[in-house]
């Protein structure tokens, strides 16, 4: 299994858009090298950052 994905590639396991995943990787500081992201960086990225956003309040 490979853990350096495109950004297509990652997108489609992660239930993303490329674009979202791109916008993602600048956001939480997630590098991509050689065009290539590290699965397991994005993903535990995404989800410290899900944990560390409040809930919204209605």
């Amino acid at each position: 299994m490979a853990i350096h994905l495109t950004p297509t590639e990652l997108a489609r396991e992660a239930g993303m858009h490329r674009r979202e995943v791109i916008v993602k990787c600048t956001q939480l500081g997630v590098p991509i090298y050689e065009g290539r992201i590290d699965k397991t960086l994005f993903l535990a990225s995404v989800k410290q950052a899900q944990r560390k956003a409040p809930a919204a309040k209605i």
